[in-house]
């Protein structure tokens, strides 16, 4: 899993994000190009078009919805479903990039996080969901001091399920 979580645990408002920073776009970047990435359709969906598909990446995205296409992209309606195509495509790490829901479902399966924690509380209505941290363990924490491009300090935290 890989995300941006606010320290009351918001990772976005009205479908967006609520915070700009470069450096952790970049991060997201480099950590999933070239891998399969897991998300619900809103999250695809709050994506800018000209990023719909994720460039250099497979694309999975999880609906409700019957009968639902994206082109350049597989649709599916369960985890395993996803998680199965990238079995299949004999992905070495798949990536669940959200929402709050996807978060939540994949929270018993994931294996690694790799989570943005930004120094903060902001108004949302998105989530990450709460985890057990007796049951992680953080292996690297990279910070991240605020400066002209981020208005707001934070760390770069990898955690393994121990």
């Amino acid at each position: 899993m890989i995300a941006a979580v606010a320290e009351n645990n918001v990772i976005g408002k009205d479908n967006d994000l609520v915070w700009h920073l470069p450096d952790d776009m970049k991060f997201f970047m480099q950590k999933t190009s070239g891998h399969h990435v897991v998300m619900g359709r809103k999250n695809f969906e709050s994506l800018p078009e000209k990023f719909r598909p994720l460039p250099n990446r497979t694309n999975i995205i999880m609906t409700r919805q019957p009968g639902l296409h994206i082109q350049g992209a597989h649709v599916v309606n369960t985890l395993n479903d996803a998680l199965d195509i990238a079995k299949k495509n004999k992905e070495k790490e798949a990536f669940i990039i959200g929402g709050g829901e996807i978060y939540q479902l994949a929270m018993d399966v994931a294996d690694t996080m790799y989570i943005t924690e930004v120094k903060g509380t902001f108004d949302g209505d998105a989530f990450f969901p709460e985890f057990d941290r007796s049951k992680w363990l953080e292996i690297e924490r990279i910070h991240h001091s605020v400066d002209e491009r981020h208005e707001y300090a934070f760390d770069f935290v990898t955690y393994q399920k121990k």
